[in-house]
């Protein structure tokens, strides 16, 4: 019987000879970190690298909610309020996320703000019935939002990338028209070049800086575009300031008729399965940027803590539903912004998160910021919706390409797109259907959206591709059922006999894997282990899902190389692990462990 080395689970090596195992890995580290999440620091670092976290987070929260509702043709009176309500909710929340309460808080800098995902949707709503409208769509959405932390590992498979990126590129599509109508809004008596001329400086100077600017000019650029807009704006004579003396400098300003709609019509209706699927999508990319954060805040690389995303995304819902009581556009995380902080300065301590937040929340009380906002022109506002929009363009095609293209992933997203546009131009349910659910069919972002996810369904379920499962009682006794299910599963794919063993290999090292830990658990009663098997060309994907609370799977494989002795007895199957699979994942979630192994074969 081979003898196993206890660093690397390889055959142990000849006396006097070091094992590859033990050498302690150098790559992956991130030397221009100073201060980890959970590391102390001094206060005045501390407040040096809060004061620029403000300075990052301010540009964009007033420019999304001034796009937000000069776009959306509200009063001043409004715009004030949402300056100062959105820097309150940002402020607390930011320093919300900082925490590590149970089910709240990331335990890191994440910056929050109002975020661009809902500026279109935002918009509509502001249109079609004012804040009144907006404050109850936002509302179900966080309620939506809150539960999707507990949902999103059950849709993986149905929100999928081609399913996202389809909604992303619809939603642009829709609000083009509405940022070109904000570019023609000048007075009668301005020469006909004056809108057109504003908005192109505007949009020439964010992207001449954000091709070629790097650090915080990038960060700044949308704030230095609007100035230079609104200087050519002066020159054109276009560029109003009435009001703004009237405004105090310190003060709350609260907009009469702010309240929840408690009777939705129409548009409430037709509007909803939008916000609830841009709401979908935005926490699907949430997801990334709680994992960018969590990467940037440690010297180390490691695997993502997945219930601390859980928590981040709990915490959004909080915001995005402080936003909807407020009547404001929502408050999720900025992910850029807050990796930007932790790269520029070094700093990527927690404690950051609380001087960032009260400073947010120390700035809401100018309602002057907010009446010098109101004045910049509609051109302006409309080239920067613009560019905001060919981004949010681009996100979702990056989103569908992501994972490669092909004449399936074409299809979906050409007829989804094209649906969701031809009913946007068109009156077609709506003449057919009285009521709200005419007018709620006519809706280009829902049938679109709805298109794209029966069309991958399809695709899902009449593939070549078929899901075996088995469910079965986390302990060692069920290796035997267990290993009987992939054995037979090899036998339909004619795999050969090495390709067999190694399945096999896998299936068990990886129960006996996640059954050490749970050894030493009290609870008497079997967790219960559902084992998903997805056949392919040449491989099979073995996804295994289990209630267990213990260490990431992912994270010791990860490790282990660095240690060279004292390796318990069930590390060892985790090593073995790693070289009958060809990839391990784990993604560890708040009563929820999945662990997908990836095993190669061919046939025999």
């Amino acid at each position: 019987m081979p003898i196993y080395c206890r660093a690397c689970a390889k055959t142990r090596p000849e006396p006097g000879q070091n094992c590859p195992g033990s050498q302690t890995p150098t790559k992956g580290i991130n030397l221009s970190l100073k201060y980890e999440a959970n590391e102390t620091l001094p206060t005045l670092i501390a407040l040096c690298a809060g004061l620029q976290g403000v300075v990052l987070a301010l540009a964009p929260i007033l420019v999304v909610v001034v796009v937000t509702s000069r776009a959306g043709g509200q009063s001043q009176e409004y715009l004030t309020w949402a300056v100062f309500a959105s820097l309150i909710i940002a402020g607390l929340l930011t320093a919300l996320q900082g925490t590590r309460l149970p089910r709240l808080g990331a335990g890191h800098i994440m910056i929050m703000g109002t975020t661009p995902n809902f500026v279109a949707v935002s918009v509509l709503a502001l249109t079609e019935g004012g804040p009144s409208l907006l404050a109850s769509l936002v509302v179900v959405a966080s309620l939506f939002y809150l539960a999707l932390a507990n949902w999103l590992p059950h849709l993986r498979r149905v929100i999928t990338p081609v399913v996202s990126g389809t909604v992303l590129i619809l939603l642009a599509l829709t609000i083009v028209p509405l940022s070109f109508d904000r570019i023609q809004e000048v007075a009668e008596s301005a020469p006909a070049a004056a809108g057109p001329v504003t908005a192109l400086v505007t949009l020439a100077v964010i992207i001449g800086m954000v091709l070629r600017g790097s650090g915080p000019w990038r960060l700044w650029s949308p704030l230095i575009g609007i100035g230079a807009g609104c200087l050519t704006a002066v020159l054109f004579g276009i560029y109003e300031i009435n009001g703004l003396d009237d405004s105090p400098w310190v003060g709350i300003g609260i907009p009469e008729g702010l309240t929840l709609d408690l009777t939705p019509g129409v548009s409430f209706w037709a509007l909803l399965p939008v916000f609830l699927v841009v709401t979908l999508v935005g926490g699907v990319k949430n997801i990334g940027d709680n994992v960018a954060i969590q990467q940037a805040s440690r010297r180390q690389s490691r695997v993502t803590d997945f219930r601390l995303v859980q928590g981040s995304l709990n915490t959004n819902g909080v915001g995005i539903l402080l936003s909807g009581l407020a009547g404001t556009p929502p408050t999720t995380v900025y992910s850029s912004t807050s990796v930007a902080l932790a790269s520029m300065t070094g700093v990527a301590a927690r404690r950051v998160g609380y001087i960032i937040g009260a400073g947010l929340v120390f700035l809401a009380f100018f309602p002057k910021l907010a009446a010098l906002l109101v004045t910049i022109p509609s051109p302006v506002m409309g080239s920067y919706l613009v560019l905001a929009i060919g981004l949010l363009f681009m996100e979702g095609v990056r989103t569908v390409i992501q994972d490669g293209l092909d004449i399936r992933k074409v299809v979906v997203v050409g007829v989804s797109v094209s649906v969701g546009v031809g009913i946007e131009q068109q009156t077609i349910f709506a003449d057919m259907i009285v009521g709200a659910w005419g007018g709620l069919l006519d809706n280009g972002l829902l049938m679109g959206a709805l298109t794209a996810v029966v069309m991958s369904q399809f695709v899902e379920l009449t593939g070549a591709q078929r899901t075996y499962r088995l469910q079965t009682t986390l302990e060692d006794s069920s290796l035997p059922r267990i290993d009987e299910f992939v054995t037979g599963l090899a036998a339909k794919l004619n795999w050969n006999e090495a390709s067999t063993l190694r399945l096999r290999s896998a299936a068990e090292e990886t129960l006996l894997g996640l059954t050490t830990e749970n050894r030493n658990e009290s609870d008497e009663s079997p967790r219960r282990l559902i084992i998903a098997a997805r056949p392919d060309s040449g491989f099979i994907e073995l996804e295994f899902m289990a209630v267990f609370d213990e260490e990431n799977l992912q994270d010791r494989l990860a490790h282990l190389s660095q240690e060279s002795e004292g390796v318990s007895e069930g590390e060892i199957p985790l090593r073995l692990l790693r070289h009958y699979a060809s990839s391990v994942q784990h993604q560890r979630y708040y009563g929820l462990d999945i662990v997908t192994v990836r095993v190669n074969g061919a046939s025999g």
